[in-house]
């Protein structure tokens, strides 16, 4: 769960991705601190998300794995957001995934699929193309500045709603707003 000073959906995204910068600066670890100071940063603009290309650029470094599980043998593209719910047949949009993963996540968003106990432990990486690529989402549909007192408006468009009840999460602003609007 965000704190309560993150009160929108582009500042819910801005701040997934300072965790991101915190892992990366802090060999995995979130350092609330440091995750607040990038925030504040990237919402300012002081910062910014890294370009597509530099992730496009890092990615060829990584080893040919499952990016979820490591798993060297089977693997196939993977979407980030699933093409049977909108998201597009380009790189910006593909992983690295085994079969078993590919197959366990179906169609649903990696958040909706990792729960919000395992979804800090996505890869730096991957993490940051799926990111940028819900904030172009929320960009074309209008609802980056959504914000808390109205997340209700997301809740009756969105079609996961059986995952914010599972994770007693309903009209809270939390990354499975993030996924509501595919």
């Amino acid at each position: 769960m965000p704190p309560k000073f993150v009160k929108t959906i582009r500042e819910e995204i801005l701040y997934e991705y300072a965790k991101l910068i915190s892992r990366s600066v802090f060999s995995g670890e979130l350092n609330r601190g440091f995750i607040t100071d990038r925030f504040k940063a990237l919402r300012d603009e002081t910062i910014s998300m890294s370009g597509t290309i530099r992730e496009w650029q890092k990615e060829k470094e990584f080893p040919k794995k499952c990016v979820f599980c490591s798993a060297l043998d089977d693997l196939q593209d993977d979407h980030l957001i699933p093409r049977s719910r909108g998201g597009r047949d380009e790189s910006d949009n593909l992983v690295l995934s085994c079969r078993a993963c590919n197959a366990s996540r179906g169609n649903k968003g990696i958040f909706e699929w990792l729960g919000l106990k395992k979804k800090d432990n996505l890869h730096r990486l991957v993490a940051g193309k799926y990111l940028k690529l819900l904030y172009d989402l929320h960009e074309i549909k209008e609802t980056l500045e959504i914000d808390r007192t109205s997340i209700e408006t997301l809740c009756g468009i969105c079609n996961i709603k059986y995952v914010c009840v599972e994770w007693d999460t309903e009209r809270e602003l939390t990354c499975f707003c993030l996924e509501s609007v595919f």
